[in-house]
């Protein structure tokens, strides 16, 4: 059930104070019942609870996220089929398949003021171990997922596997890079934002060809139709597969509330607290987030760190929460002196210093930043012009030089910068001072296309295309080709295939490897295979 009614106008005081107690729910909702003070009613459901899948995410030594969500109806509004209370959830798990060999089990309230998700911590695991999970709902189980816990904190570890994904707009096209993805040898998956798009679903549902109901043709603009969103885009499949057979390690970028957006800021309608809570909530709802990503007064904690033995450390970063609003303008602009001013931020203070200190202590070997826009300068116009793109790390260069600056003072190790969002395919060198063209490679990116975003439509190509000879320091370019990229790390060497799908229409489409590329241990900037 929806916390708030479907306004017509705004009141946003009234949401953003209805949010408020989201964080004391979310905390109770993760409390062992037997511990607490009431127990909740299964039984009487409308269907099949589990039909949004199970999720496992946030690896560490010794635990993970577990999730699922009850809906029995889940395209159903004011609550996918749900009845209007808690609901017990039993849990467990095992260290084989066919989850006979129970090391873990519990059972927990869903709440209706949370979707009726369920966010489970199992805790005093072994490290680097394979685990299987499992929900029970009544006399309905769920999917058996599969999972696994990090390798201990400073083992010396010999090689790591794991994709990145980002961008999968449901009504472009299917998933059927996730199918290909699910088939992999990994370790975990990254997502690097774009998860749910907030605009409407057309009635035939798009390039997918596959009528939706009426209630999915507005936009985002409530809890309850950010709910119905998710809902949508999790009853993909292939979607499904990918959750269950990986851990994933989650951020966001824009469309998880609005285009562009700068913090509480949009340039389509100023102010949009109200609407940014009301998307964090449901994105909490509906991702393996920890209790540190509890929203809390229209905020949330998603920045964080993942060690992966001493092999390699994931600085997990949010781009979008904290940053200012481009000083030089939205979107497509010339460049300005504005940008330069110190106290202009990307990543909000906070966040920059804890970056920066985690990068300078670090003791892996690569030392990986998952990130939500291109770091990379992409000049568009060369010697003609001054022409950026200032939603991305463009808009921010003192921002961005701080960082580069401190890769090389602090001599950190390795740094990769991976990255979503823009539906295409680039390979970067990130130099010291993107203003000198001389200044040294202190770091390789790679930035991903989309699952789906685009269509198969060639967009990108044709418009970024022409601007790549201004960029010497980019070193690949593919603009319109879907899929997902996978990365084999050992101590020597960081390998990236870019693994891609030859269409969206259908989703059966086998992935090939479309191009390789490695990066030699203490030699930043990637070459191709």
């Amino acid at each position: 059930m929806s916390l708030m009614p479907e306004p017509t106008s705004w009141d946003r005081r009234r949401l953003v104070r209805a949010l408020g107690g989201i964080a004391g729910l979310a905390a109770l909702a993760q409390v062992p019942l037997e511990q607490g003070a009431s127990a909740a009613p299964r039984g009487g459901l409308a269907g099949y609870p589990f039909t949004l899948g199970v999720a496992s995410g946030d690896p560490s030594p010794d635990g993970f996220v577990l999730w699922t969500r009850l809906a029995p109806e889940p395209l159903a509004p004011g609550g996918g089929g749900m009845p209007h209370g808690p609901v017990a959830v039993d849990w467990r798990v095992a260290t084989d398949e066919g989850m006979r060999n129970v090391v873990r089990r519990g059972t927990v309230r869903a709440l209706p003021e949370l979707a009726h998700a369920v966010h489970v911590e199992p805790e005093g695991l072994l490290p680097d171990r394979e685990y299987w999970y499992q929900f029970r709902c009544g006399g309905d189980v769920s999917p058996v997922g599969r999972t696994r816990t990090l390798p201990a904190a400073h083992t010396r570890v010999r090689r790591l596997s794991f994709a990145f994904a980002s961008c999968q707009n449901w009504a472009d096209g299917y998933y059927s890079a996730y199918r290909n993805l699910a088939e992999e040898d990994l370790d975990l998956v990254v997502h690097l934002g774009d998860y749910v798009y907030e605009g409407g679903i057309p009635a035939d549902g798009g390039y997918r060809r596959t009528p939706v109901p009426a209630q999915l043709r507005p936009a985002c603009r409530t809890l309850d139709r950010w709910r119905l969103q998710y809902a949508l885009y999790k009853s993909d499949p292939d979607l499904q597969r990918a959750h269950a057979r990986f851990p994933w390690i989650v951020t966001w970028d824009d469309h998880e509330v609005q285009n562009d957006y700068a913090a509480r800021s949009s340039q389509y309608e100023g102010d949009i607290t109200a609407l940014r809570a009301a998307a964090y909530q449901a994105y909490y709802e509906h991702q393996p987030l920890r209790r540190a990503a509890i929203p809390r007064s229209g905020e949330m904690r998603l920045y964080r760190r993942l060690a992966y033995g001493d092999l390699a450390e994931f600085s997990v970063l949010d781009g979008r929460q904290y940053r200012d609003v481009p000083p030089c303008g939205w979107g497509e602009a010339p460049a300005c002196e504005a940008a330069y001013d110190p106290s202009v931020t990307m990543l909000g203070e906070r966040q920059e210093r804890w970056l920066l200190d985690g990068l300078a202590a670090s003791g892996a070997r690569w030392n990986v930043l998952a990130n939500n826009v291109m770091m990379a300068r992409l000049d568009h116009d060369g010697p003609a012009g001054d022409t950026l793109w200032h939603d991305a790390w463009d808009g921010f260069p003192a921002a961005r030089t701080r960082v580069t600056d401190h890769l090389a003072a602090a001599r950190v190790s390795n740094p990769v910068v991976i990255t979503g969002d823009w539906h295409s395919t680039f390979v970067n060198d990130i130099r010291r001072d993107f203003d000198d063209p001389d200044s040294p490679v202190v770091a390789t990116e790679f930035v991903g296309t989309s699952i789906s975003s685009n269509g198969d439509g060639e967009v990108y190509g044709p418009y970024y295309g022409p601007m790549i000879r201004h960029n010497p320091h980019i070193r690949f370019f593919d603009g319109d080709r879907r899929g997902y990229v996978r990365c084999a790390v050992d101590r020597r060497e960081w390998r990236t295939d870019l693994r891609m799908v030859g269409t969206v229409g259908r989703p059966d489409v086998p992935a090939e490897t479309f191009a390789s590329f490695v990066v030699e241990e203490g030699a930043p900037g990637a070459h191709r295979l």
